[in-house]
């Protein structure tokens, strides 16, 4: 596929413009639950949970989808006699009482200035958390008017690498891929994937170039990078 001129970004988050947050616990997860009005949480409910949750992961994996937070929620209350009138209101409770990730300073002005240079930016990554925590996230940092559009495996049903993840990337922005550079640390799921679908990519590499990765991905060492890479490509 030709490619043309960068138009539009796919910015990953954890490990591109943020530090990771932690995964919700079993322990968290209860007591979140046991707070919940109408809510009735038995003793063995973290158990099954933990169970449930390495079920759905294995399957998830073997059809390379996501199972949304909230319906691991469901089925966990299920299985172990638990009532949970609203899973998606719990999940949502239950990202709210565990912090999200911790937004990188300099990846912020890296994101203001390609912002700022008029190019449509796109967040494109795999997450547990429900779209409004990952908005509130956003807010926070306060880049939430950076971003045209979201792409979230936990609203798409599908995690990186997988097919229909690239092409919601390519309908976010409204570009044909080949004007698109995708900007990520993990070389399956931000270089190799999106390179495979037409779109340039960049990798975040502190280290340096990984042996394998194609001529025609880039590489940089941390996201501040990222302009002054953006104006290497105008200038080829």
């Amino acid at each position: 596929m030709t490619k043309g001129r960068v138009k539009a970004v796919a910015f990953d988050f954890g490990g591109t413009l943020a530090r990771p947050g932690p995964n919700p616990d079993a322990a968290t997860v209860t007591g979140v639950l046991r707070g919940l009005p109408d809510a009735v949480i038995p003793d063995g409910f973290a158990d099954v949970f933990n169970e449930v949750g390495h079920r759905v992961r294995a399957a998830d994996r073997q059809r390379g989808e996501q199972t949304s937070f909230a319906e691991q929620l469901r089925v966990a209350a299920l299985e172990s006699g638990a009532v949970l009138d609203d899973p998606a209101a719990a999940a949502r409770k239950v990202f709210t009482a565990i912090p999200d990730a911790e937004i990188d300073p300099r990846a912020v002005h890296a994101l203001r200035q390609v912002h700022e240079r008029g190019l449509v930016c796109v967040l494109a990554c795999d997450t547990q958390r429900p779209e409004s925590v990952r908005r509130r996230t956003l807010r926070q940092a306060g880049i939430s008017d950076c971003f045209n559009g979201l792409v979230l495996s936990s609203t798409l049903g599908v995690r990186k690498p997988h097919p229909r993840f690239y092409a919601a990337v390519v309908e976010a922005t409204g570009c044909p891929a080949g004007e698109i550079l995708f900007v990520g640390d993990t070389p399956a799921k931000d270089a190799f994937g999106p390179h495979g679908h037409g779109m340039r990519a960049a990798l975040i590499s502190p280290e340096g170039r990984p042996p394998g990765l194609h001529p025609e991905i880039g590489v940089i060492g941390h996201l501040e990078e990222l302009p002054a890479y953006l104006e290497s490509l105008r200038a080829r």
